[in-house]
Protein backbone atom coordinates (compact mmCIF):
# COMPACT_ATOMS: atom_id res chain seq x y z
CA UNK A 1 0.00 0.00 0.00
CA UNK A 2 2.92 2.33 0.64
CA UNK A 3 3.95 2.18 -2.99
CA UNK A 4 0.37 2.93 -4.00
CA UNK A 5 0.67 6.25 -2.18
CA UNK A 6 4.23 6.96 -3.31
CA UNK A 7 3.28 6.42 -6.94
CA UNK A 8 1.00 9.47 -6.78
CA UNK A 9 4.28 11.36 -7.16
CA UNK A 10 6.03 8.68 -9.26
CA UNK A 11 7.95 7.16 -6.34
CA UNK A 12 8.09 3.36 -6.33
CA UNK A 13 9.10 3.22 -2.69
CA UNK A 14 7.01 2.16 0.30
CA UNK A 15 8.91 4.46 2.68
CA UNK A 16 8.28 7.38 0.36
CA UNK A 17 4.60 6.50 0.48
CA UNK A 18 4.71 6.37 4.28
CA UNK A 19 6.22 9.86 4.46
CA UNK A 20 3.50 11.10 2.13
CA UNK A 21 0.80 9.44 4.23
CA UNK A 22 2.25 11.20 7.28
CA UNK A 23 2.08 14.44 5.31
CA UNK A 24 -1.60 13.87 4.57
CA UNK A 25 -2.19 13.10 8.24
CA UNK A 26 -0.49 16.34 9.28
CA UNK A 27 -2.91 18.25 7.08
CA UNK A 28 -6.00 16.26 8.03
CA UNK A 29 -5.88 12.85 9.70
CA UNK A 30 -9.33 11.85 8.43
CA UNK A 31 -8.15 12.39 4.85
CA UNK A 32 -5.27 10.00 5.57
CA UNK A 33 -7.88 7.35 6.41
CA UNK A 34 -9.81 8.12 3.23
CA UNK A 35 -6.55 7.81 1.28
CA UNK A 36 -5.86 4.40 2.79
CA UNK A 37 -9.42 3.30 2.05
CA UNK A 38 -9.22 4.34 -1.59
CA UNK A 39 -5.80 2.74 -1.95
CA UNK A 40 -7.02 -0.55 -0.47
CA UNK A 41 -10.19 -0.73 -2.58
CA UNK A 42 -8.46 0.06 -5.87
CA UNK A 43 -5.64 -2.39 -5.15
CA UNK A 44 -8.03 -5.19 -4.16
CA UNK A 45 -10.09 -4.52 -7.28
CA UNK A 46 -6.98 -4.99 -9.39
CA UNK A 47 -6.12 -8.20 -7.53
CA UNK A 48 -9.62 -9.65 -7.92
CA UNK A 49 -9.66 -8.64 -11.59
CA UNK A 50 -6.53 -10.65 -12.33
CA UNK A 51 -4.29 -7.71 -13.13
CA UNK A 52 -0.53 -8.11 -13.40
CA UNK A 53 0.76 -8.99 -9.89
CA UNK A 54 4.01 -7.10 -10.47
CA UNK A 55 2.13 -3.92 -11.37
CA UNK A 56 -0.07 -4.37 -8.30
CA UNK A 57 2.97 -4.86 -6.07
CA UNK A 58 4.55 -1.67 -7.42
CA UNK A 59 1.46 0.38 -6.57
CA UNK A 60 0.38 1.08 -10.14
CA UNK A 61 -3.23 0.22 -9.34
CA UNK A 62 -3.25 1.99 -5.98
CA UNK A 63 -2.30 5.61 -6.55
CA UNK A 64 -5.41 6.65 -8.48
CA UNK A 65 -7.58 5.09 -5.79
CA UNK A 66 -5.57 6.95 -3.15
CA UNK A 67 -6.44 10.25 -4.81
CA UNK A 68 -10.08 9.22 -5.25
CA UNK A 69 -10.25 8.48 -1.53
CA UNK A 70 -8.85 11.88 -0.57
CA UNK A 71 -11.16 13.67 -3.00
CA UNK A 72 -14.16 11.80 -1.60
CA UNK A 73 -13.15 12.84 1.90
CA UNK A 74 -13.16 16.47 0.77
CA UNK A 75 -16.34 16.54 -1.31
CA UNK A 76 -18.54 14.02 0.54
CA UNK A 77 -20.02 14.21 4.00
CA UNK A 78 -18.97 11.54 6.48
CA UNK A 79 -21.44 8.64 6.26
CA UNK A 80 -21.54 4.93 5.35
CA UNK A 81 -23.13 5.84 2.01
CA UNK A 82 -20.29 8.23 1.23
CA UNK A 83 -17.75 5.51 1.94
CA UNK A 84 -19.64 3.13 -0.34
CA UNK A 85 -19.63 5.76 -3.10
CA UNK A 86 -15.90 6.29 -2.59
CA UNK A 87 -15.30 2.55 -2.82
CA UNK A 88 -17.23 2.35 -6.08
CA UNK A 89 -15.30 5.31 -7.51
CA UNK A 90 -11.96 3.81 -6.42
CA UNK A 91 -12.90 0.51 -8.06
CA UNK A 92 -13.92 2.42 -11.18
CA UNK A 93 -10.52 4.12 -11.27
CA UNK A 94 -8.91 0.68 -11.45
CA UNK A 95 -11.17 -0.26 -14.35
CA UNK A 96 -10.09 2.89 -16.17
CA UNK A 97 -6.42 2.06 -15.53
CA UNK A 98 -7.01 -1.35 -17.13
CA UNK A 99 -8.62 0.33 -20.16
CA UNK A 100 -5.64 2.65 -20.57
CA UNK A 101 -3.21 -0.26 -20.38
CA UNK A 102 -5.03 -1.95 -23.24
CA UNK A 103 -4.76 1.02 -25.61
CA UNK A 104 -0.97 1.46 -25.19
CA UNK A 105 -0.81 4.87 -26.90
CA UNK A 106 -1.00 7.20 -23.89
CA UNK A 107 -0.07 6.49 -20.27
CA UNK A 108 -2.93 6.91 -17.83
CA UNK A 109 -1.10 8.96 -15.21
CA UNK A 110 -3.88 10.32 -12.94
CA UNK A 111 -6.58 10.41 -15.64
CA UNK A 112 -8.46 7.49 -13.99
CA UNK A 113 -8.63 9.49 -10.75
CA UNK A 114 -9.86 12.58 -12.59
CA UNK A 115 -12.54 10.72 -14.54
CA UNK A 116 -13.74 8.63 -11.58
CA UNK A 117 -13.92 11.70 -9.32
CA UNK A 118 -15.77 13.78 -11.90
CA UNK A 119 -18.29 10.94 -12.25
CA UNK A 120 -18.60 10.70 -8.45
CA UNK A 121 -19.14 14.44 -7.97
CA UNK A 122 -21.52 14.65 -10.92
CA UNK A 123 -23.58 11.69 -9.73
CA UNK A 124 -23.87 13.07 -6.21
CA UNK A 125 -24.74 16.54 -7.50
CA UNK A 126 -27.59 15.17 -9.63
CA UNK A 127 -28.84 12.23 -7.57
CA UNK A 128 -27.54 12.43 -3.99
CA UNK A 129 -26.93 16.10 -3.20
CA UNK A 130 -27.29 15.43 0.52
CA UNK A 131 -24.02 13.44 0.36
CA UNK A 132 -22.04 16.51 -0.66
CA UNK A 133 -20.35 18.73 1.89
CA UNK A 134 -21.08 22.43 1.97
CA UNK A 135 -19.04 24.50 -0.45
CA UNK A 136 -15.73 25.63 1.08
CA UNK A 137 -15.47 29.17 2.32
CA UNK A 138 -13.95 31.81 0.09
CA UNK A 139 -10.21 32.31 0.04
CA UNK A 140 -8.74 34.79 2.53
CA UNK A 141 -8.06 38.30 1.36
CA UNK A 142 -4.92 38.50 -0.73
CA UNK A 143 -1.76 38.89 1.28
CA UNK A 144 1.75 39.31 -0.05
CA UNK A 145 3.21 36.46 -2.03
CA UNK A 146 5.17 34.05 0.14
CA UNK A 147 7.28 32.12 -2.36
CA UNK A 148 8.52 29.54 0.13
CA UNK A 149 5.02 28.78 1.32
CA UNK A 150 3.70 28.69 -2.25
CA UNK A 151 6.34 26.17 -3.32
CA UNK A 152 5.71 23.81 -0.40
CA UNK A 153 1.93 24.06 -0.58
CA UNK A 154 2.18 23.55 -4.33
CA UNK A 155 3.81 20.20 -3.58
CA UNK A 156 1.27 19.49 -0.83
CA UNK A 157 -1.72 20.22 -3.06
CA UNK A 158 -0.81 17.23 -5.25
CA UNK A 159 -2.74 15.34 -2.56
CA UNK A 160 -5.07 18.19 -1.58
CA UNK A 161 -2.94 19.46 1.31
CA UNK A 162 -2.67 23.25 1.43
CA UNK A 163 -0.13 22.94 4.20
CA UNK A 164 3.59 23.68 3.97
CA UNK A 165 4.50 20.91 6.44
CA UNK A 166 2.59 18.38 4.36
CA UNK A 167 4.44 19.58 1.28
CA UNK A 168 7.74 19.19 3.12
CA UNK A 169 6.86 15.57 3.96
CA UNK A 170 5.96 14.91 0.34
CA UNK A 171 9.24 16.46 -0.81
CA UNK A 172 11.15 14.31 1.68
CA UNK A 173 9.39 11.24 0.31
CA UNK A 174 10.48 12.13 -3.22
CA UNK A 175 14.04 12.93 -2.09
CA UNK A 176 14.27 9.54 -0.39
CA UNK A 177 13.85 7.87 -3.77
CA UNK A 178 15.22 10.41 -6.26
CA UNK A 179 17.24 13.60 -5.87
CA UNK A 180 16.47 14.49 -9.49
CA UNK A 181 12.77 13.95 -8.81
CA UNK A 182 12.94 16.22 -5.77
CA UNK A 183 14.71 18.89 -7.80
CA UNK A 184 12.09 18.75 -10.51
CA UNK A 185 9.32 18.87 -7.90
CA UNK A 186 10.77 22.14 -6.62
CA UNK A 187 11.10 23.46 -10.17
CA UNK A 188 7.50 22.49 -10.95
CA UNK A 189 6.24 24.34 -7.89
CA UNK A 190 8.44 27.42 -8.41
CA UNK A 191 8.11 28.00 -12.15
CA UNK A 192 4.34 28.77 -12.08
CA UNK A 193 4.77 31.65 -9.63
CA UNK A 194 5.92 34.42 -12.01
CA UNK A 195 3.46 33.32 -14.71
CA UNK A 196 0.55 33.28 -12.26
CA UNK A 197 1.49 36.73 -10.96
CA UNK A 198 1.80 38.03 -14.50
CA UNK A 199 -1.67 36.71 -15.31
CA UNK A 200 -3.14 38.54 -12.32
CA UNK A 201 -3.74 35.61 -9.98
CA UNK A 202 -4.12 36.87 -6.42
CA UNK A 203 -1.43 36.06 -3.88
CA UNK A 204 -3.72 34.06 -1.60
CA UNK A 205 -4.49 31.57 -4.37
CA UNK A 206 -0.80 31.25 -5.20
CA UNK A 207 0.19 30.87 -1.54
CA UNK A 208 -2.30 28.00 -1.20
CA UNK A 209 -0.43 26.11 -3.90
CA UNK A 210 -3.32 26.00 -6.35
CA UNK A 211 -1.15 27.18 -9.24
CA UNK A 212 1.73 24.82 -8.55
CA UNK A 213 0.58 21.28 -7.90
CA UNK A 214 -0.04 20.33 -11.54
CA UNK A 215 3.36 21.75 -12.40
CA UNK A 216 4.98 19.56 -9.76
CA UNK A 217 3.60 16.44 -11.41
CA UNK A 218 4.46 17.69 -14.91
CA UNK A 219 8.06 18.33 -13.96
CA UNK A 220 8.56 14.96 -12.27
CA UNK A 221 6.85 13.09 -15.11
CA UNK A 222 8.90 14.65 -17.92
CA UNK A 223 12.08 15.80 -16.23
CA UNK A 224 15.38 14.08 -16.90
CA UNK A 225 19.11 14.69 -16.99
CA UNK A 226 19.22 16.05 -20.55
CA UNK A 227 18.36 19.55 -21.73
CA UNK A 228 15.50 18.39 -23.94
CA UNK A 229 13.69 16.74 -21.02
CA UNK A 230 14.24 19.87 -18.95
CA UNK A 231 12.76 22.07 -21.68
CA UNK A 232 9.74 19.80 -22.19
CA UNK A 233 9.13 19.74 -18.45
CA UNK A 234 9.25 23.54 -18.24
CA UNK A 235 6.82 23.99 -21.13
CA UNK A 236 4.43 21.43 -19.62
CA UNK A 237 4.55 23.21 -16.26
CA UNK A 238 3.63 26.56 -17.83
CA UNK A 239 0.91 24.97 -19.96
CA UNK A 240 -0.59 23.37 -16.85
CA UNK A 241 -0.91 26.81 -15.24
CA UNK A 242 -2.88 28.09 -18.23
CA UNK A 243 -5.15 25.04 -18.20
CA UNK A 244 -5.66 25.35 -14.44
CA UNK A 245 -6.72 28.98 -14.78
CA UNK A 246 -9.06 28.10 -17.65
CA UNK A 247 -10.70 25.36 -15.62
CA UNK A 248 -11.07 27.58 -12.56
CA UNK A 249 -12.68 30.34 -14.63
CA UNK A 250 -15.14 27.78 -16.03
CA UNK A 251 -16.00 26.57 -12.53
CA UNK A 252 -14.63 23.07 -13.16
CA UNK A 253 -12.95 21.07 -10.38
CA UNK A 254 -9.77 20.64 -12.39
CA UNK A 255 -8.13 18.14 -10.04
CA UNK A 256 -5.00 16.97 -11.90
CA UNK A 257 -6.49 17.24 -15.41
CA UNK A 258 -4.13 20.12 -16.35
CA UNK A 259 -1.16 17.89 -15.52
CA UNK A 260 -2.48 14.95 -17.53
CA UNK A 261 -3.35 17.05 -20.59
CA UNK A 262 -0.08 19.00 -20.50
CA UNK A 263 2.07 15.88 -20.31
CA UNK A 264 0.08 14.11 -23.02
CA UNK A 265 0.58 17.12 -25.30
CA UNK A 266 4.32 17.22 -24.58
CA UNK A 267 4.68 13.47 -25.14
CA UNK A 268 2.94 13.79 -28.51
CA UNK A 269 5.20 16.72 -29.40
CA UNK A 270 8.30 14.78 -28.33
CA UNK A 271 7.25 11.85 -30.49
CA UNK A 272 6.78 14.06 -33.55
CA UNK A 273 10.16 15.81 -33.49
Amino acid sequence: MGRGIGQVMFQDNALSGLLMLIGIGIGNWTLALWALGGNLISTLTAYWSGCNPTDIRHGLYGFNGTLVGIAAGIWLSLSPLSFLLMALAAALSTGIVVAFKRQQSLPAYTAPFVLATWILIGFCTLVLPHCLQSAPSTLPAAEKLNAGQAVLTGIGQVMFQGNAWSGLCFLAGILLQSRIGAGYALLGALLPLPLALGLGVDASTINLGLMGYNGVLCAIALGGRDLRSFALACVAVLLSVALQLLGMKCGIPTLTAPFVLSVWIMRCFRGSV
